[in-house]
Parts: structure tokens; sequence; C-alpha cells
């Protein structure tokens, strides 16, 4: 695709239509290619001879495309669950509003649905989310979208999984070993977090990088310990809904990244404990101000900043990905102006913060349209496709005009 001349955003997001569209007729190639091979095979007489030339159409597309067999594969099945499933989301990629990586995390969240219902669910809300946002963004709206409608299911496999937590120690080269092991989201998370603040506060005189502090301490801490028990002493931040912290349904505790979840009854079994601290944040669900605390200095308190930290997760930017912790606190209206508050303070990187600051910031979202700084949303919209506008894509999708 040729980009010489190009000078204005509008046309960057033109390309990235006119590629997704000529994926989608890549993919729909494919698949017709198949289908028509198989019912032609489907007619021969010879049990053996269907068995064998079935084996070698998806040999024949790969060599045609310059793939592996189990490329096409992959392509094919995601294009065979998304067609079917989430036939919506099988036009926007034909019109070139989502990318095949989209439709990939998409596939891929589909998989992880056992209801039809749910299908329908997601194929009408997850469009305007893809649209607007990143495939990393994506990906955990979609993870958040499986637990939250599918809860019990989810929760089954998790308590299932745990089951199966396990150490591994693989012996290398040169001396060294891999130590591999499977664990609770959450414990892993209090795990890096402690040796990440651990190996920080060694100092800046430690002769060592950071990355070999922290393996020196955890070999000295599994080491060293004689404790047979979990205790969770890192500061980490959760997302639990109301009536699931109750007791009135089942439901996930969500790590404020959006990076993992871990049913709600792990986290409130750790706080019967007595070992974790827990902040409850109350959170407007309009305006998203935090107990509505206002400051009259500039810098927000700890505890206030801790509660935004917990609240954004991540750099509010677009598509950034940079968690909270690791982020500066900014002013959405400069201060003194604008007043430090949880409604007005937000999280920005490093980078980001800057340019806001320098007046270079322009946000485009990967739909091309251009927004504010104060007007990002991470957030999904919460307009959904009905039952009969789902099956009127599924129709338009396996029996397109002509």
């Amino acid at each position: 695709m040729d980009i010489a001349g190009v000078t204005e955003v509008g046309q960057l997001t033109a390309l990235v239509r006119s590629r997704a569209q000529a994926e989608a007729g890549e993919w729909e190639a494919m698949v017709a290619f198949r289908d028509a091979e198989q019912a032609r095979i489907d007619a021969l007489e010879s049990p053996l001879r269907r068995l064998a030339e079935r084996a070698g159409v998806v040999l024949e597309i790969a060599q045609s495309m310059g793939l592996s067999e189990a490329q096409v594969h992959h392509r094919l099945a995601v294009a065979d669950r998304v067609r079917e499933r989430a036939p919506h989301a099988w036009l926007a990629f034909q019109a070139g509003r989502i990318d095949a990586a989209r439709v990939r995390e998409v596939a891929s969240a589909l998989d992880r649905l056992e209801r039809a219902e749910s299908w329908l669910r997601l194929d009408g809300s997850v469009i305007a989310y893809a649209t607007t946002h990143t495939v990393a963004e994506l990906r955990v709206w979609l993870k958040r979208f499986v637990l939250r409608v599918e809860a019990d299911l989810a929760l089954e496999r998790s308590e299932k999984a745990r089951k199966d937590r396990h150490v591994e120690v693989v012996h290398v080269e040169d001396s060294m070993a891999w130590i591999n092991a499977y664990l609770p989201s959450h414990v892993a998370a209090a795990i890096q977090k402690r040796l990440v603040r651990e190996a920080k506060a060694l100092g800046a005189d430690d002769p060592r990088t950071k990355p070999q502090r922290m393996a020196d301490l955890l070999a000295s801490w599994t080491t060293t310990s004689e404790s047979t028990e979990t205790t969770l002493v890192s500061d980490i931040a959760v997302t639990i809904e109301a009536d699931v912290l109750t007791g009135l349904r089942d439901g996930f505790a969500a790590s404020a990244d959006g990076s993992w979840a871990v049913p709600a009854s792990w986290i409130l079994d750790e706080a019967l404990t007595g070992t974790a601290f827990w902040h409850r944040i109350l959170i407007d669900p309009i305006s998203e101000d935090i107990l509505a605390h206002q400051y009259v200095g500039r810098f927000a308190p700890q505890l206030l900043a801790k509660a935004i930290q917990f609240r954004d997760g991540v750099c509010r930017a677009p598509g950034c990905r940079v968690p909270a912790e690791h982020c500066d606190l900014d002013h959405r209206e400069p201060w003194p102006t604008g007043a430090t508050t949880a409604e007005n303070v937000w999280v920005l990187c490093r980078r980001h913060h800057a340019m806001k600051g320098h007046q270079v910031l322009q946000w485009v979202l990967p739909s091309g349209q251009a927004v504010a700084a104060g007007s990002t949303e991470h957030r999904p919209k919460t307009a959904e496709a009905s039952p009969a506008e789902h099956r009127l894509a599924h129709l338009v999708v396996h029996h397109p005009p002509r």
C-alpha cells in the first residue's frame, strides 16, 4: 500500500480501512474456496478419495497464499466462529471498520462464551468499542465482558484452574534454570509488586540491575522462609461490584488496569485473614468523582492520589497501557484554575503528560476521530443491537445479496 504523498491523518485512516477490507476479502475468498471444494469432494464416491482430498484443501490454500497450513486452519476457524456467532462483527470487518487483529480477539472471546445469548450480547456491543479503541484495550474489555455475562461458568473454570497451581524448575544451559510458577493472578500480582518495591528500596548505590535485585530477593525469600501459608502484604487495587461484595451474586474482582481478574471470594478470603488493608472508594456513576473531596493545594494528598490511581488503572490517553502507579497525576483543567479534585485529576504517563503540557497533544482514535483530551473514554458505549438485527446480519453474512 503506497503512502507516498499522505499528509493528513484522515488519509492514513482511509489506508487502514482499505487494508482491513483487503484482509476481509482474503478471508472471504479462503472460506468460499474451502466451501466449494468441500461440496465437490462430498460428491465423490470413494470414501478414501474424499478423505485424501479434504486433507489437501488447506494445503492448496496455504501454498497459493504463502501461508503455513496452521495459519490457514486458524484463519478459517476464526472466520467460521465470527461469521456464525457474531455476524455484525463480520460485516464490520468487510466494511473495513475493524481489522483482522480485532476479529481474532472477538473470536477468542466467542470461544470462551458458551451461551447463544452471550454471543448475541457481544455481537451487539463490541463494534462500538472495537472501532474506537486499540487492540490491547479491546482485549481487556473482552476479558471483562466474558467474566460479566457468564460469571458462573467463568467461576467454575477459575476454581478448576486453581487446583492445578504448581511450580516447575527447568535447568537450562550455562548453569542456569527457570522457575515457572502457575499461581492465582492476585497472588502473582502481589509477588510482582513486592519484588518491585523491595528492589527499588535497595537504593541507587546497589550495583545490581533491578531485574537482578528482584531475582536475588525471590531466591532469598524462598530459601529462608519457613511459612506454608500465602500472606498478601502488597497494596493491590481491585474493583468489586457492590452486589458481589455483599454476596447477592457471584462475580469477579478485577485489577485496576484490567489485566487480570479473580473470583471475588478469593479476595474476600484474603481480607478475612486480617493481613490486607482495604480502601472502599465510592465513585459517582456519572461524574466519576471520588467522594467529591477538594483540596486547596496543587498536589493531591496521598490517599486521594492512591484512589485516583485505583480508579483509572492505566494512563488515560487512548491506547496507552502504562499502569497508573507509574504515571503522573495531571489536572485536566490546569491548576490553580482547575481544582485538585478527583473529578479534575487523572493519571497520564510522563510522555503524554509532557505532550499535553506543551499543547502538542492530539489524540486520534482508531476510527480516525479526533477527540479533546478531557473527553476521552476507556469504557465501551452501551448501545446494543437487537436480536432481530443480529438475525438479519447473520442472513446477510451467509446469504449476501447479489
